[in-house]
């Protein structure tokens, strides 16, 4: 994590929100290398951030701790906002970068001001909480009718900044709801095929189309390369 100068677009951030009379002493621009953790599931919240760039994944884990169970995606919108709503100190979810990724982030009692008269950000607040429902209940949809291969696919086309594929193999087992051997058969199977190609880097995706082809059964989503430039309204 790097902590950057405050500039025109993070001020722009701010008044997309309405919080542009947030004091900048208040705000902290941070960037983010991919893979690398926003967010921990179970540690202190600083504040609200707001997503200026980039592409992360939000996810949480089981009771026992064990699986990591994918449960969205956001290049546009807040993190923390549920916390901040209920009053919570302590992060629900994890959230990880896919690829670089920049924020905004307001303190606490900033983000409480705000609560108490800022009426434009109350409404886009609960666009945000209305759009993560929407998103909650399409990847229960996906999870409980797709295909172990559509839901893989799926999960490749966001996960591959570039064309290219690393996420440990643990983590797409449990995010996709397979076994590990079952998701490393499955990954044979798209190498073999062509659709993939395994190098000591990850996978590079070799054939976009039929990557995505296969992932619209599974969720309907974009082909790589498109997916980091869809405009979302929350996460």
């Amino acid at each position: 994590m790097e902590r950057c100068a405050l500039t025109a677009r993070h001020l722009a951030k701010l008044a997309e929100y309405n919080l542009q009379g947030v004091p900048r002493e208040r705000c902290t621009a941070l960037r983010y290398c991919p893979g690398e953790a926003i967010v921990r599931e179970g540690d202190e919240l600083e504040g609200l951030a707001l997503a200026v760039k980039g592409l992360a994944k939000v996810s949480r884990s089981t009771p026992d701790g064990k699986n990591l169970i994918l449960c969205y995606y956001l290049s546009d919108g807040m993190i923390g906002e549920i916390e901040l709503l209920t009053c919570q100190r302590l992060a629900t979810t994890t959230v990880t970068a896919v690829s670089a990724f920049e924020c905004v982030l307001i303190d606490r009692a900033s983000i409480a001001e705000q609560l108490r008269e800022n009426i434009p950000f109350w409404q886009r607040l609960g666009a945000v909480l209305a759009d993560k429902l929407q998103r909650s209940s399409e990847n229960y949809a996906l999870s409980s009718l797709c295909s172990a291969q559509e839901r893989l696919c799926a999960y490749i086309c966001k996960n591959a900044p570039g064309g290219l594929f690393r996420d440990p193999i643990t983590d797409v087992a449990c995010s996709v709801g397979a076994s590990y051997r079952h998701v490393f058969r499955l990954l044979a199977d798209l190498c073999r095929e062509g659709v993939l190609q395994k190098s000591k880097q990850g996978y590079q995706i070799k054939c976009p189309a039929e990557l995505a082809r296969r992932a619209q059964a599974g969720g309907g989503t974009p082909a790589p390369g498109k997916a980091n430039k869809r405009k979302e309204t929350a996460p």
